[in-house]
């Protein structure tokens, strides 16, 4: 390599609440002089970052358009509530969307749950950020129902969550532009899926060895009889000539002279 040329890399975007460390770690054991960037990106921004050319490839929250990026499903995230630690929610281990009629629900605008309609009251306005309507929980104005990653994201002392049954989950997919699938992203893919690093994806299977043949029956070669017997219908045994009813004839013993 000379001075002026530069190795390749591989960038991958990520959007909120995805922790993609261990990827990242597997890529670096196996690929080890082609380097990893990480784009952290807003989710609502994710699709058009991989379109402009921005990321290789990106962990980013379904739906996205597929006419022109491809989209591997990961997994579905668990929906919680986020509330203060003195509400009263918090006696019971699960709620449901009926629990939060009364209740004023906070609804961001980078809000990544698909909702038809959201539970609960709306509140008088919608915040900007998942961030800042975790800070208006914390001040008392109303609930917030977000992903568990996002829940834990944006932590704090004086708040908690509890699971939401029966609501739209966040499903998390590893997408690319469908036109620059190149051999990086297709990398990335095996290891996402978890393939190993012998995998044989794209190399052409070992054909099976002959098994070395026998020398029998089944080869045409007569076996060679046992040390000490002769084979049937042979004139070389001791036997002697047989009588007519098939037994061997037994000679008269001779005198000695």
């Amino acid at each position: 390599m000379t001075g002026s040329e530069v190795p390749p890399a591989f960038r991958l975007a990520y959007v909120p609440g995805v922790t993609p460390t261990k990827w990242v770690r597997i890529w670096n054991e196996r690929l080890p002089g082609t380097p990893l960037t990480l784009v952290g990106v807003p989710s609502a921004e994710a699709a058009g970052l991989l379109r402009d050319g921005g990321a290789d490839a990106g962990f980013v929250r379904l739906p996205v358009d597929r006419t022109d990026l491809s989209a591997i499903p990961l997994y579905t995230e668990t929906t919680v509530v986020v509330m203060p630690k003195d509400h009263a929610a918090t006696a019971v281990e699960e709620m449901a969307a009926e629990d939060l009629a009364e209740e004023i629900v906070l609804h961001p605008l980078d809000d990544p749950l698909d909702w038809e309609r959201p539970p609960g009251r709306p509140a008088f306005e919608r915040p900007a950020t998942t961030e800042d309507a975790v800070e208006l929980v914390a001040a008392g104005v109303g609930l917030l129902v977000v992903p568990q990653s996002l829940a834990r994201l944006h932590h704090r002392k004086d708040l908690t969550y509890r699971p939401l049954a029966g609501v739209p989950g966040s499903q998390i997919a590893l997408s690319w532009p469908e036109e620059k699938t190149t051999d990086l992203v297709e990398e990335f893919i095996g290891i996402v899926r978890g393939r190993t690093v012998n995998s044989t994806r794209g190399r052409a299977p070992t054909p099976p060895q002959p098994k070395a043949k026998r020398a029998d029956k089944k080869s045409g070669a007569p076996r060679k009889p046992a040390a000490g017997k002769t084979s049937r219908g042979g004139s070389g045994g001791s036997g002697g000539a047989k009588n007519p009813k098939g037994g061997a004839k037994r000679g008269k013993p001779r005198r000695r002279p």
